[in-house]
This record gives structure tokens, C-alpha cells and sequence, in this order.
């Protein structure tokens, strides 16, 4: 099993892009073979400032390799980034146990 945490910080006036790049791809990662979950997350800090978080857990490496690979994983990739205040922090977790 691999886990991912993936944390995205949107410009003020595109958090309403940031959420709807991310929600688009729930849906089609769900329907992937090797994804067991994918679920996003919002947060406001207390400065009011509007996060999203993916927590994501797949078969394996090969079934996260596989996400990387589709279409809809190279689009949303491809269009996020002009959208943050700053890179997108990945944590990639193997599963000990």
C-alpha cells in the first residue's frame, strides 16, 4: 500500500480554480483499479486563508504510477500550478504495517 498527502495553496482570487481542478479529479481516480481512496479536503486557517488536501491510498507503486500517467492526472497537473502561491507538497508513504 502507498499513501499520499497531497497539500495545495491557492492564490486569494483562485481558490475557486484550485477547488474545481481537484474535484474534477475525484471522480476519475476513484474508477482507477489500484486507488482504494481519494477523498479532498478543505481548511481554513485562522487567518481565513483556504487550503485543499488530498489523502489518497493505492494498491501500490505501480497503481500510483499508473494515476501519473492518465490523462486526467497530466491536465490537472498541467493547469494547477499557475493557480498557487506555491509548489504543491507531496508526501509519499510506504506502508510498514
Amino acid at each position: 500500500m502507498v499513501t499520499v498527502f497531497a497539500s495545495f495553496y491557492p492564490k486569494k482570487d483562485k481558490i475557486d480554480e484550485v477547488r474545481n481542478i481537484l474535484s474534477a479529479m475525484v471522480e476519475p481516480t476513484r474508477a482507477e483499479s489500484g486507488n482504494k481512496t481519494y477523498d479532498l479536503f478543505s481548511m481554513k486557517s485562522e487567518s481565513n486563508e483556504e487550503t485543499f488536501h488530498l489523502f489518497e491510498i493505492y494498491d501500490g507503486k505501480e497503481a500510483l504510477e499508473f494515476h501519473r500517467g492518465t490523462e486526467h492526472y497530466k491536465n490537472y497537473r498541467a493547469n494547477i500550478v499557475q493557480h498557487l502561491i506555491k509548489p504543491i507538497e507531496v508526501k509519499v508513504l510506504n506502508q510498514i504495517k
